[in-house]
């Protein structure tokens, strides 16, 4: 019997990567995105009542800590997010998504709630670091899941609706303000403690129904684990007919072949995301990075710009949170159609350009002081309705274009950059650029620098962003395993976007690589090959032709290996 973790040394051939894509919306879907996508509610409420109780941890009925000592313990919540999504994002492809989406949840719920009895700010900080490492380990186990389990051609509104939920998330959390900092409910050293046990309260909720559901089968099929995913998706399929639901057949030309391996090293690691998938990772970075910094550069900052600017007492500010938070939630929801039917390029590009856009113009009536209050909300609720839709897709384009054996760590290294440039960056510097409130000019100017990077963000979507609506995992992103290649070997792990190009046989005493390549999924339910919702696709991009990323770098411009000239060709040069 295999142990979590362990990898058999044996060849793994199986269609159920086709059987799951293939699935209808279920029961069991529906399970999935709710003890998953709990998170992001947890993480909104965090933050949003963080920020609401600052104040009164001042007070010396309180902990009485200093501003110093709250802004620190903000940033430590931010870094505990970078070091539990690095660590736990790399347990994640090694022991697998179930394991770890409990175990980040139990150390958010452990966290969170002894925060809630804190008596000194030593105990405070450390309490805070570590709510925010379960939680950025639950972004890496969580996005990694629900990508595996959900449906190709569902994938991308899903992914999008689980990550606007943080912003129902912030409006439970602002709402949470008016109950428990209310001193004619709750004394003024009870109140903020009870608002830190309402995310802990909900994590208790799911933690049952997180229990129950499965390991993803992809994983296990990646650690040689091929009758456990098959007994899952024979489970799931069963779940599905008893509801009267007729499931298509799935051929045998549908199967993909894999050669499971050990988890890589951390150098191996970097030759796939850097070299392999040089392109991608450069989408990935702009994606993120620019969205954080828009985000965090506005979100931390909305209420000294009503303050400030609009004459906004801090008693009344939590009130414009609501319509603001409210664009934030219906964007990801109502627009998430688009990004499986019109496509994944054409709407990222289209909804980072156009929230760049939006914003501008908001920053240049606000510079030429024709907003109010009133009216910079609702264009703020504009400009993030598409805004909020963008950033979720930053998520679903990182957790869906890297192979499965690094998905998880692709998820937690670029997450951990956006938390570094959004979190820390963007808020000093938009703080710095308010100032006392008396330079509008500097808020302009602060503007104008988050929208030129959310436009450069869009720009690289569409040049070099993949086209993944509809297709299945394995055809976006070909599993390592699938060539069988061992893991520092000296030819390089070249699986993925150039496992197609042939390469010379081995030296003598080499590790000789599996020869055997897998039919890709085609996106959609599995039918007859060639037809709508065929079993098998090549791995090429659907919209040129061409193999996608650094295929063409390493074959050429048009597929074909360059050759050195014969010595007549080198005479006639």
């Amino acid at each position: 019997m295999s142990t979590p973790g362990e990898v058999q040394p044996f060849a793994v051939r199986s269609t159920v990567p086709a059987r799951l894509d293939r699935l209808p919306w279920s029961n069991f879907h529906w399970r999935v995105v709710t003890a998953l996508g709990i998170t992001w509610v947890l993480d909104g409420i965090e933050i949003t009542i963080a920020g609401t109780i600052a104040d009164r941890l001042r007070d010396h009925a309180t902990l009485g800590l200093s501003s110093s000592q709250v802004g620190l313990g903000a940033s430590l919540y931010l870094l505990g997010e970078v070091f539990g999504a690095l660590l736990f994002g790399r347990l994640t492809d090694k022991v697998g998504r179930r394991k770890l989406f409990l175990l980040t949840l139990g150390v958010y719920l452990l966290g969170n709630a002894l925060t809630a009895f804190s008596m000194n700010f030593l105990f405070f900080a450390a309490t805070r670091f570590v709510a925010g490492a379960g939680i950025g380990g639950e972004y890496a186990a969580i996005n990694s899941a629900i990508d595996e389990l959900i449906p190709a051609r569902y994938r991308g509104r899903t992914d999008l609706a689980v990550n606007g939920t943080y912003w129902l998330g912030a409006m439970i959390g602002a709402g949470a303000q008016f109950a428990f900092l209310n001193e004619d409910l709750f004394s003024i050293d009870l109140g903020w403690r009870l608002a830190l046990l309402i995310g802990p309260f909900i994590g208790l909720l799911i933690w049952p129904l997180r229990r129950h559901l499965p390991e993803s089968p992809r994983w296990l099929l990646t650690h040689g684990r091929a009758h456990e995913a098959e007994r899952i998706v024979a489970e799931i399929e069963h779940q599905a007919r008893a509801k009267g639901i007729t499931l298509e057949p799935v051929g045998e030309d549908t199967a993909i072949e894999l050669h499971p391996q050990g988890t890589l090293a951390y150098r191996d690691l970097a030759r796939v995301v850097l070299r392999d998938y040089r392109r991608r990772s450069l989408v990935c970075f702009s994606l993120m990075a620019t969205q954080a910094f828009l985000y965090n550069a506005i979100f931390f900052t909305y209420a000294l710009i009503l303050a400030d600017f609009y004459g906004i007492s801090s008693s009344t500010v939590a009130y414009f949170i609501f319509p603001f938070a409210l664009g934030n939630l219906l964007g990801p929801l109502l627009l998430g159609q688009y990004f499986d039917t019109i496509g994944r390029r054409i709407m990222v590009g289209g909804t980072y350009c156009l929230a760049a856009v939006l914003l501008f113009v908001t920053g240049w009536l606000f510079n030429q002081a024709v907003l109010t209050a009133t009216t910079q909300t609702v264009l703020w609720c504009v400009i993030f309705f598409f805004a909020s839709a963008a950033a979720s897709s930053a998520y679903l384009t990182v957790s869906e274009i890297f192979p499965i054996e690094i998905r998880a760590q692709a998820i937690a290294f670029f997450f951990a950059i956006s938390v570094l440039v959004g979190g820390v960056v963007a808020p000093w510097l938009f703080a710095t650029l308010i100032g006392d409130g008396s330079n509008r000019g500097n808020v302009f100017l602060g503007y104008t620098v988050a929208s030129v990077l959310m436009f450069f963000g869009g720009l690289i979507e569409f040049i070099w962003g993949v086209d993944a609506e509809r297709r299945s995992l394995e055809a976006v992103a070909t599993p390592l395993s699938v060539r069988g290649l061992t893991a520092g070997a000296e030819s390089g792990l070249t699986g993925g976007l150039t496992s197609h190009v042939r390469r010379p046989p081995p030296r003598e005493g080499r590790a000789v690589e599996s020869s055997s390549r897998a039919a890709d999924v085609h996106p959609g339910n599995a039918g007859p090959p060639g037809g709508q919702g065929s079993g098998v696709a090549p791995r090429t991009d659907r919209n040129n032709g061409r193999t996608e990323d650094s295929a063409d770098e390493v074959t050429g411009r048009r597929g074909r290996r360059r050759r050195a000239p014969s010595r007549d060709e080198r005479g006639r040069q």
